[in-house]
């Protein structure tokens, strides 16, 4: 393990990689190639990782409003988290991708979401991963049987109706995700309109790892909100609710807990703009 809980080497994976309490979950995509993720995992994944893709498994289908990538039909996810052998309260799931935690920060969020706490993220990514020579197979795992049982969390996350109501409370604190250009409204090259919601503070997620893509450290991730911390509510957008959780984490790791996700954040707020 690293110095939190919530991130863990490969190291320490290799070593539990067989552990029957742990199950290994790719998060790997591309927003610019949605194929491309489950693509990479079939050709060459960590040894029994299982697969979740971020537009069928952990979102659910785009509408008018509710942002571009909403949540998913949790019972369902449950469904397929079961069939993959995690147990409520006993399996240690560790999630990876190869985006800076983009995705698998956004599985790490609804399985606690969702009431399982016991959800770590391996640090560096595939590409760390790799870098150590550790194995990699393009076997597929096969089912394993487990039960997920759902114990909703409802306060960590919220809609347009409440962003509006609390956005402007004197100990709110509304935190924007995207790289300062787009927060500045200075380009947008996903949603229709560019901008920020009025009152939003900017923290860019990429600024959770440093330059090799590795988590900073837990005093690091303190210093980072070290001017919010003292609020008494945090609400983490992005552009459609998924690297927002990425900042997520690391407010948990600066011991800031109890920040919550707007689930549909700019791609919702700006779809009432249209």
């Amino acid at each position: 393990m690293t110095d939190n809980s919530l991130i863990i080497s490969s190291e320490w994976l290799v070593a539990n990689t067989a552990n029957p309490q742990v199950v290994i979950i790719d998060c790997r995509f591309s927003l610019a190639d949605p194929e491309l993720g489950e693509k990479q995992y079939q050709e060459s994944h960590i040894p029994g990782a299982f697969y979740l893709d971020l537009n069928r498994d952990i979102a659910s289908a785009v509408g008018a409003h509710g942002g571009r990538h909403p949540l998913p039909n949790i019972e369902e996810l449950a469904d397929k988290l079961s069939a993959i052998g995690i147990n409520s309260a006993e399996t240690l799931v560790v999630a990876y991708d190869d985006s800076r935690l983009a995705f698998a920060s956004r599985l790490w969020w609804l399985l606690r979401y969702m009431g399982h706490s016991k959800v770590a993220l391996l640090d560096g990514g595939f590409s760390a991963w790799k870098a150590t020579g550790y194995p990699v197979t393009n076997t597929l795992s096969e089912p394993r049987e487990g039960k997920l049982v759902v114990k909703l969390q409802p306060d960590m996350a919220v809609d347009i109706e409440a962003v509006k109501e609390r956005k402007d409370l004197p100990n709110t604190v509304l935190v924007d995700s995207r790289e300062s250009e787009r927060y500045e409204g200075l380009r947008e090259p996903i949603d229709p309109i560019a901008g920020h919601i009025p009152g939003a503070v900017n923290y860019p997620w990429q600024a959770v790892t440093d330059e090799t893509r590795k988590v900073r450290s837990t005093s690091e991730q303190k210093q980072r909100w070290a001017e919010v911390e003292t609020a008494e509510e945090i609400i983490v957008y992005c552009g459609s609710g998924v690297t927002a959780c990425v900042n997520l984490l690391s407010l948990e790791i600066a011991g800031i807990p109890d920040a919550k996700l707007y689930v549909g954040s700019w791609s919702d707020w700006c779809s009432y703009q249209l």
